[in-house]
C-alpha cells in the first residue's frame, strides 16, 4: 500500500455530465519536424483552401521566429498576492484575464504572461491559501520544445502547475463519488529547514463506452502562418486521431478561419470516416488570421447541440495568431465565449508551432471556455493529446474546483504555494459559488506543492478544503481533511515515488523561471531526486534528460556572462 493517504469522496454519485474531447490511434506517418521554430521562413504562396477563396485570396502572413530574451528576474513581493482587494478571483476569472494583450504585443516571435511567484506567507498573518485547480499542460511542451532545440525557456513561458500535471501519479481512483484526494509530506532536499506537502486530487474514470454522445467543432487556422509542417500538416493527422476514435453516436463538424470563415464540414455522424478525413486533406494554408469570426462560428454550431445528455465542445487548433478579423482583441473573443459557457460548450486550445504562438491568448480563452490548453510540439505529442488526454477529458466530473488550505500557525510558521499564480482565488471566494473555477475530467489528476517552514510544535499542519460543483450543478459540496504530522516522512528518500518525481519536476520548473523562493537551488538535485523517481517510464526518463540539457544551457549561459 502507498503510503500516500488517500481519502474517499463521496461528492455526488456517479452521474456526472461530460464535456469533451477525443482519443484515438494514429496510423498516418508522422510529419518531419526538421523545419521546426528556430527556421519558420516567410510563408509562401500556397494553394488556395476553401475558406481562403472566400477571402479573395488574401495574402501569405510572415512568420519568422525570434526567442524573446529572459526578462530579469522580478523581486520577490513581501507577501503572498492576494485577490481581496478589490480583484477578480483566478481560474477563468483571475485578475489579469481580461487586461490588453495586444498592448504589449511585439511585431514578432513568441508571446507569453509573465506572473510574479507566490512568495511566502506568515501563517500567523494569514493562514488561508486559496486557488482554482489547473490541468493544462501547454506550458511544459513549450519549455521541452524550447530545450531540445538548445535554449532555455523564457522565464514567464514556465508555469510550474503545468510542469507538474503534466505527468501522471499513480493516485488511487475513488470507489465512488467524483474523486479522492491524496497527501503527503516530506523534508525539503535543498533546504533542512523546511519541508514540501503535496496536496493530490484524482477524478474518477469513465470509460468510453460510458460517457456521453460527444459533438466535437473543430476550429482549424488555416492562415499563411500555418504553411510549416509542425503546424497545419500535424494538425491535420491529429484530427484524424481524434476521429477515428469516436463513438458512433459522436459527431464532428470543421470550422476553418483565415481570411475569412467557412463551414468546411457540417455536423457529420463520426462513423463517416472516409468523409472527414477527406474534408481534413482538403485543408491548406492561405490568408489571414479572423480567429474572432471563426470562434463564433464555430460556438454557434456547437450550441446545437448542446445539453444534459450530449457533450459539446470546440477545439481550437492555431498558432496562436489572431491579427484580422472583426473580434480581433482578446476582450472581445473572451467576452463572446461567456454566454457559451453558460449554455454547456467547453473550449479546449492546442497549439501548435513557433515563431507567432500567443501563448498568452491560447491559455487565456481555454480558462475562459472551461476547457483545457495544450501544445503540440511533435508526432508524439499530437498522440499523447489526441489520443490520451483529450479522450479522458471528454466527460467533465466537477466544475468550478476549489482548493483551500488553512495552516495551522502553531505548526506552520510560513508557507508558499509552488506556482498557480494565474488561478489564485480570493480566500473570501472559496465559498462563493457564482465565482468561476476549474474543471476535473474524468481520469485527471491534479497535484499542489507547498514549501513550508515548521514550527515543530502542534502536530495538525493544515486542513485542505475542496469545493466543487456537479457539472450541472449551481451549488457546490465542499469536503475537508486534516494533513496531519503523521503524514509526513522523515526524509525524502522515504517518500513515494510520485512524491518525489513531483518534487523534482516543480523544483526543476521554479529554477527555470528563476523564482526568487528558489535562488540557491540547483537543477543537479532535481535531476537526482527524478532518476530515482522515473520507475521506467519513458516520460520521466525524457524529463531526467531535459533537465540535463537545461543544466548544460544554464552553464554555457553562465560562461558567456563572464
Amino acid at each position: 500500500m502507498s503510503p500516500t493517504t488517500q481519502y474517499r469522496l463521496p461528492l455526488w454519485g456517479s452521474a456526472f455530465l461530460g464535456l469533451s474531447l477525443m482519443s484515438s490511434c494514429m496510423s498516418a506517418k508522422a510529419p518531419s519536424m526538421e523545419t521546426a521554430a528556430h527556421d519558420e521562413a516567410t510563408s509562401r504562396a500556397q494553394p488556395q483552401s476553401p475558406s481562403a477563396a472566400l477571402s479573395g485570396k488574401a495574402e501569405a502572413e510572415v512568420s519568422q521566429f525570434t526567442p524573446p530574451p529572459p526578462p530579469p528576474a522580478a523581486p520577490a513581493p513581501a507577501a503572498k498576492r492576494k485577490m481581496d482587494e478589490g480583484k477578480r478571483s483566478a481560474g477563468p476569472t483571475h485578475a489579469n484575464l481580461l487586461a490588453p494583450l495586444e498592448e504589449t504585443r511585439p511585431q514578432q516571435g513568441n508571446t507569453f504572461e509573465a506572473h510574479q511567484p507566490h512568495a511566502f506567507t506568515a501563517a500567523r498573518e494569514d493562514a488561508l491559501s486559496t486557488f482554482a485547480v489547473d490541468v493544462d499542460t501547454a506550458s511544459y511542451t513549450l519549455a521541452r520544445r524550447y530545450l531540445n532545440q538548445g535554449s532555455l525557456p523564457p522565464p514567464e513561458a514556465v508555469r510550474v502547475e503545468e510542469f507538474v500535471n503534466y505527468f501522471k501519479y499513480q493516485y488511487a481512483p475513488p470507489d465512488k463519488g467524483a474523486f479522492t484526494v491524496h497527501l503527503e509530506g516530506a523534508p525539503s532536499p535543498f533546504d533542512p529547514s523546511r519541508h514540501f506537502l503535496r496536496v493530490g486530487v484524482q477524478g474518477k474514470v469513465v470509460s468510453r463506452s460510458q460517457r456521453k454522445p460527444a459533438h466535437l467543432v473543430f476550429l482549424v487556422d488555416t492562415s499563411g502562418s500555418m504553411h510549416s509542417q509542425d503546424k497545419l500538416p500535424l494538425a491535420k493527422e491529429a484530427m484524424k486521431v481524434a476521429v477515428r476514435n469516436l463513438n458512433e453516436n459522436d459527431t464532428v463538424a470543421i470550422v476553418t478561419y483565415a481570411g475569412s470563415t467557412q463551414d468546411v464540414l457540417p455536423p457529420t455522424p463520426a462513423t463517416e470516416v472516409q468523409r472527414i478525413h477527406t474534408a481534413i486533406d482538403l485543408l491548406q494554408s492561405g490568408g489571414g488570421t479572423a480567429m474572432g469570426s471563426g470562434m463564433e462560428l464555430a460556438y454557434r454550431h456547437a450550441v446545437k447541440k448542446a445539453s444534459g445528455n450530449a457533450i459539446s465542445r470546440v477545439i481550437v487548433l492555431t498558432d496562436g495568431d489572431a491579427n484580422i478579423g472583426p473580434n480581433l482583441s482578446a476582450e472581445s473573443m473572451l467576452s463572446g465565449i461567456e454566454k457559451y459557457v453558460a449554455e454547456g460548450v467547453t473550449l479546449s486550445t492546442i497549439g501548435f508551432g513557433m515563431g507567432n504562438y500567443r501563448d498568452d491568448l491560447m491559455e487565456r480563452l481555454a480558462d475562459k471556455g472551461n476547457g483545457n490548453c495544450f501544445y503540440v510540439d511533435s508526432y508524439q505529442e499530437a498522440k499523447k493529446v489526441f489520443e490520451a488526454q483529450l479522450t479522458g477529458t471528454l466527460e467533465v466530473i466537477a466544475k468550478d474546483v476549489k482548493i483551500q488550505v488553512e495552516f495551522n500557525p502553531e505548526a506552520v510558521r510560513r508557507y508558499r504555494l509552488v506556482g498557480y499564480e494565474n488561478r489564485d482565488v480570493a480566500d473570501r471566494d472559496f465559498r462563493n459559488d457564482k465565482v468561476d473555477a476549474g474543471e476535473i475530467g474524468a481520469g485527471h489528476n491534479v497535484t499542489a506543492l507547498y514549501e513550508v517552514e515548521l514550527t515543530g510544535e502542534a502536530t495538525n499542519l493544515a486542513t485542505v478544503r475542496i469545493r466543487a460543483k456537479a457539472p450541472q450543478g449551481t451549488e457546490a459540496a465542499e469536503q475537508s481533511f486534516p494533513f496531519s504530522k503523521s503524514l509526513l516522512r522523515a526524509t525524502v528518500a522515504e517518500a513515494s515515488t510520485d512524491f518525489r518525481f513531483a518534487l523534482a519536476v516543480a523544483s526543476a520548473a521554479d529554477i527555470l523561471r528563476a523564482s526568487p523562493a528558489a535562488q540557491g537551488w540547483n537543477l543537479a538535485t532535481a535531476r537526482t531526486l527524478a532518476e530515482g523517481a522515473t520507475e521506467g517510464k519513458a516520460e520521466r526518463t525524457e524529463f531526467v534528460k531535459l533537465v540535463s540539457q537545461a543544466q548544460a544551457l544554464r552553464g554555457a549561459s553562465a560562461e558567456r556572462g563572464r
